[in-house]
């Protein structure tokens, strides 16, 4: 659990007369020493624009792509029918009950309704059963799959379930979502590790007794790390096997959502840890070789794999997954209420190499250099000016280590869309000073420098201690 505190600026980043180019150069009206890279700066721009003008010929717009859980995954309509619908798989099959490919290339199925009840129970184990182009029989989990359990018992690996109880045991929110803080006061939490007792600490515990404590230490917003279902529990959470669901190990979808509401009528603002920065390397639970290929979700080779991480890495130019992302983003604002995201990650996202062996000197070029990544650099963009069009208080924030320029002005400026970045060099003072340091070595200069040392017009949260720090 860590304090975190906002620096800010009471400037707007524009004066509202000024005029905007609208090509993604504006930012250098901020920043005249970003004028040398203006082309990268068009050329990120239109690349979003492109998307956003695709999924509108497309899709109907970003709105109703992102929608992608209301087609794919398990869904029950008002006759108690239940669908399912699988992307870009070949030769499914599901031995009782064989899917069927519709015109887009969605392998879907319907199973009737049986005496006015889904055919399918509530918290029954599903899994796919596919026949890869290489002629192997494979099964799968779900991959829009909202619950998934574990049981050591029987084996490591996790089971899909289906999720959906009767109505009285639907949890109904209560409360609205709180408005945008001016001014964040950050509460970092780990819902397991929330008591001091050897065990994992529960949703319906947390609530109880962490969220009064929280209101009553004067934050009002809490993000929750290790929500996303991750079989590697000493990941904090950063090894997602399934990014719709949950995770069981802390209780149920129902816990989660009495969980939020409960903060929302504290007036306390709740954003989700995400993270699709990478993924899991799990198969038989993940994402992974999910089609019996290493590039269905992920590139292929090299590029799709974190060396240091040991975990795969989304092709953010492929048009599906921009559909599982977007979506996955759109399911925890909407089912769950969540009001924003911190995005683990970011500076992995946004170069090749992923922030490994590269020290960020200052220099423009490394931003705008052959070595960004600039399909996640887009696929960012997209997500930021999607979900504040569709939730105007929401919050995003940005863990990046590089100090990538632009990363918290709107796209409309040629900025990538976040609310904040993370001041990540502070907590690492700190610890040194108070580790390695006495007291009188501690050099003021440096740390006034270190406090301060942001961007004109972008926003950061500054902290003195996060997980990494713990």
């Amino acid at each position: 659990m860590t304090d975190l505190a906002e620096q800010s600026s009471n400037t707007s980043p524009l004066d509202s007369s000024t005029a905007l180019l609208n090509d993604g150069t504006d930012v250098i009206k901020l920043d005249p020493y970003l004028s040398p890279f203006q082309e990268p700066l068009k050329r990120r721009y239109a690349k979003a624009q492109e998307w956003i003008k695709k999924l509108a010929e497309t899709e109907g717009g970003v709105d109703k792509f992102s929608k992608g859980t209301e087609i794919f995954g398990l869904n029950v309509d008002k006759d108690n029918n239940v669908s399912a619908d699988v992307d870009n798989i070949d030769n499914w099959d599901i031995k009782a009950h064989p899917m069927k490919k519709n015109e887009f290339g969605v392998w879907e199925i319907i199973v009737p309704a049986i005496d006015g009840q889904p055919a399918i129970p509530h918290q029954s184990k599903i899994k796919i059963s596919l026949e890869t182009k290489a002629g192997v029989r494979i099964d799968r989990l779900p991959a829009w799959i909202k619950y998934v359990t574990q049981d050591l018992a029987v084996s490591p690996a996790y089971d899909a379930r289906f999720w959906n109880p009767p109505e009285a045991e639907k949890y109904t929110f209560k409360h609205p979502r709180p408005k945008k803080p001016l001014s964040v006061r950050v509460y970092e939490a780990h819902v397991g590790i929330s008591s001091p007792e050897l065990r994992v600490t529960t949703f319906k515990e947390f609530t109880k007794s962490m969220l009064p404590r929280i209101k009553d230490l004067g934050y009002n917003v809490i993000q929750l790390m290790a929500i996303m279902e991750h079989a590697y529990y000493a990941s904090f959470g950063y090894q997602v096997n399934n990014f719709f669901a949950a995770s069981s190990r802390f209780g149920t979808p129902e816990d989660l959502k009495e969980l939020i509401d409960t903060a929302h009528g504290l007036g306390l603002v709740v954003l989700l840890d995400v993270v699709h920065s990478h993924a899991s390397k799990n198969v038989l639970d993940g994402l992974n070789e999910f089609d019996g290929t290493d590039s269905l979700y992920f590139h292929e080779g090299g590029r799709g794999r974190h060396d240091q991480w040991d975990s795969r890495l989304f092709n953010y130019g492929n048009y599906e997954v921009m559909r599982f992302l977007l979506s996955n983003l759109r399911f925890w604002m909407d089912h769950y209420h969540f009001d924003g995201f911190r995005f683990d990650g970011v500076t992995s996202m946004l170069y090749l190499h992923h922030g490994i062996g590269a020290g960020f000197s200052g220099g423009y070029h490394e931003y705008f250099g052959a070595d960004v990544d600039e399909e996640a650099v887009v696929y960012l963009m997209v997500a930021n000016e999607m979900l504040h069009e569709l939730y105007p208080e929401c919050i995003t924030i940005a863990e990046d280590v590089s100090g990538m320029p632009a990363l918290c002005l709107p796209l409309s400026l040629g900025g990538v869309g976040f609310d904040y970045r993370l001041a990540m060099a502070i907590p690492d003072m700190w610890i040194k000073i108070l580790k390695e340091k006495k007291d009188e070595d501690w050099d003021i200069g440096n740390i006034c420098w270190t406090l301060t040392n942001r961007r004109h017009g972008e926003k950061t949260i500054a902290y003195c201690e996060s997980h990494d720090q713990a």
